[in-house]
């Protein structure tokens, strides 16, 4: 990907791959190779790649910015505009950004259960860039109404709802259910009751109970962009080239246009995730790309079901609602910096009642953007406002809109001046250090069975505090202890603190290197749970404990707290070595009950299949390290995560032959099924692995509680 080229919508981007013959389609992922490298003559708006001695390509991007139409792309060869040059050079672009998926309820529209057009936010809002593509697929429902009656035409006439057989696991004790189509799944008991929330899923609230059953339409692009997400699990990152992809952006459209905007949404980050993996990206995270496939099947799948659930389908677009006056005080300032080439800053906000909001930042830039975005004005603003200084101080807000998950807008109504803030040992923020952190975390996190995902989503990225003191450092990670507010006496929970981003243009990681040389200092920690690790917080903000004791001493300029993306904490901000007594120091680095269970093996096979695709799954079942990994799961108390990994290996392993003896080809709906059910069902066990290391009465991971 060339972050200098303007990003690309999905539907002009297959497009484009689509019209490629076959000769041409061989040899895409070497040209996007060699034109993500070449360098962009920039003319105002307009971009030009030279590919070779008698080949450009112009881009004429649109107002927003974004390729939004194949005559924004041209090239000068005689085969355009079905050339390698053109496709090659859109392939080098970033993929634009989908709108936020936001679960709300069906919309009334004079029909009951009906889904009306999404809410558009207002012009100018915080975070929004505008997009054609986006237009025509939130336009009226006269135009639903016409694409959904065509799509429902296509699906009677290719047969595409068609139910299948679900495939159970061999053990189980799941109760059998009706047939589904290929999208469904059927998992243990203890697996089906515990679906993750996946953390790439947009905040939002709980949805209203009031269920709507997909229509034809949608089921029938559901089940479209389910076997195209099955094929490229079973192609791996090795064989999820440019043309895969091309066909998975194809899907991820037909979804929009019937309305399935989280399902569009699970799929671009498939996409970027697997552009990231084979450019080899240092952003790259394999994790990142198992739960974004994970929860593309498992969306899909449900909706191939017709579930009703409305919190599977999404809106298109963020709406905003009139706030009227609010009074908002700085609580810390966030650095973003984004896989598609985009960076800036979030600043988190608290009311004088409490309630949480937050001023977004985020443009093309990268790295450089985000780094210096703390110095930009606030939007809404007087222009004199920054980012650091709101983080510090507050703004008096007239005609304010909010979005559902707390996003101020920035219309031509607002009007923001700038006011004193508060500081953390006052006025709602102090209450939220009052509370045991136990409690705080029993509410962001609760039993994935007993919420909506996308609420417990919103739960477990919401802000947190305590007061910690620092008891050792061990590899890459630092270790503290909580200081009840209540029982003082009393040990408090040891958790560790992970760097938010480790990206070398901000100072978390430095930050973290100075406190780790202080051991015994006292700070109060402002930041956010690691749902996906076990007892872990990665700090936002930090800043000295009320009573004064071994703790911080920051400049008065900084006004009580230092952000630890932008301020970079020196020797003088710290107590001296000598000062400092802890008598908690760690003497081993304590074991993570997440990591260092037996899981890990199921865990080694689930991402194998991503990284290698269906072969790489097969081999442990031809040398015998899939039996050996059974029976350890089995002999720990893992024994539906056993029965799941045979199944899995077993049915990657699986080879039929036809009539005349000739090997089939393999069928990808029962080995996405079979990869789906252990996916989910390792996710929803690291999950509980995560809750139970919070627990007060259970002691903390390697901590002697006789210290």
């Amino acid at each position: 990907m060339n972050t200098e080229l303007p990003p690309v919508t999905p539907g002009v981007l297959a497009a484009a791959l689509e019209s490629l013959n076959a000769r041409l389609r061989k040899r895409l992922d070497a040209a996007i190779e060699v034109y993500a490298k070449a360098p962009v003559i920039v003319d105002g708006t307009t971009r030009r790649v030279r590919c070779g001695e008698d080949a450009e390509v112009t881009l004429l991007p649109g107002a927003s910015g974004t390729i939004t139409a194949p005559d924004q792309i041209a090239c000068t060869c005689l085969l355009a505009p079905r050339c390698l040059h053109r496709a090659a050079v859109l392939g080098s672009c970033p993929l634009a950004d989908a709108p936020q998926s936001r679960p709300e309820p069906p919309a009334a529209t004079g029909t009951e259960g009906g889904t009306g057009p999404a809410r558009r936010a207002e012009p100018g809002a915080a975070g929004e860039r505008p997009d054609r593509s986006e237009g025509r697929a939130a336009a009226g429902p006269k135009r639903q109404a016409e694409c959904g009656s065509r799509q429902r035409t296509e699906a009677g006439r290719e047969g595409w709802a068609v139910p299948f057989e679900p495939v159970t696991v061999p053990g189980s004790t799941a109760t059998p259910a009706p047939p589904a189509t290929p999208g469904s799944v059927t998992t243990p008991a203890s697996a089906a009751s515990t679906i993750p929330a996946s953390p790439s899923v947009s905040a939002a609230p709980s949805v209203s109970s009031v269920s709507s059953v997909p229509t034809p339409a949608q089921i029938a692009a559901a089940h479209a962009l389910w076997s195209v997400a099955a094929a490229v699990l079973a192609a791996g990152i090795p064989g999820g080239g440019a043309v895969l992809q091309a066909e998975l952006l194809r899907a991820a459209h037909t979804a929009r246009l019937a309305g399935l905007y989280r399902a569009e949404g699970a799929a671009l980050r498939v996409v970027r995730a697997l552009r990231g993996a084979r450019a080899r990206h240092g952003s790259h995270r394999l994790a990142r790309l198992v739960a974004d496939l994970r929860d593309l099947l498992l969306t899909t799948g449900m909706l191939a079901a017709a579930d009703p659930d409305p919190a599977l389908v999404g809106v298109a677009r963020r709406g905003y609602r009139q706030a009227g006056r609010l009074r908002v005080h700085g609580v810390c300032s966030e650095p973003v910096i984004s896989a598609t080439g985009y960076g800036g800053v979030v600043t988190h906000l608290v009311s004088d009642d409490g309630r949480w909001f937050s001023v977004a930042d985020i443009k093309p830039g990268g790295p450089t953007r985000a780094r210096r975005a703390a110095t930009a004005a606030v939007a809404p603003g007087t222009g004199s406002l920054t980012h650091a200084r709101l983080s510090r101080g507050g703004m008096l807000m007239a005609g304010a809109t909010v979005s559902a998950d707390g996003r101020l807008g920035s219309g031509k109504g607002v009007r923001a001046t700038p006011v004193t803030g508060l500081p953390w040992t006052e006025g709602p923020l102090a209450a939220l250090f009052s509370r045991p952190l136990s409690e705080a975390v029993a509410e962001r996190l609760p039993p994935p069975a007993a919420s909506d995902p996308e609420d417990a989503e919103r739960r477990a990225r919401a802000l947190i505090g305590c007061d910690l003191i620092l008891v050792g450092v061990a590899g890459d990670q630092l270790f503290a202890r909580e200081l009840p507010a209540r029982q003082p006496d009393m040990p408090g929970i040891l958790l560790s603190l992970t760097p938010s981003s480790s990206h070398p243009d901000l100072c978390h990681v430095a930050n973290f290197r100075r406190l780790a040389s202080r051991p015994g200092l006292r700070l109060r920690v402002i930041g956010r749970l690691d749902a996906d690790r076990a007892v872990t917080i990665r700090p936002l903000a930090v800043a000295p404990v009320p009573d004064g004791e071994a703790t911080l001493r920051l400049p008065a300029e900084w006004a009580g707290h230092a952000d630890l993306g932008y301020d970079r904490l020196e020797g003088m901000h710290l107590m001296p070595p000598d000062a400092l007594s802890c008598a908690d120091r760690l003497a081993r680095r304590p074991t993570d009950p997440v990591a260092d269970t037996p899981l890990w093996r199921l865990r080694q096979i689930v991402e194998a299949a991503v990284a290698g695709g269906r072969r790489t799954v097969a081999e442990p079942s031809r040398s015998g390290d899939g039996g050996r990994a059974e029976a350890a799961l089995r002999g720990s108390g893992f024994r539906t995560a056993a029965e799941l990994l045979s199944g899995l290996v077993t049915e990657a392993d699986r080879r039929t032959r036809d009539v005349f003896g000739r090997a089939d080809e393999p069928d990808p709906d029962r080995y996405a099924r079979a990869w789906l059910a252990a996916a989910v069902h390792l996710a929803a066990t690291e999950r509980a692995l995560v809750q139970a290391g919070w627990q007060p009465s259970a002691p903390a991971p390697g901590c002697d509680r006789s210290q």
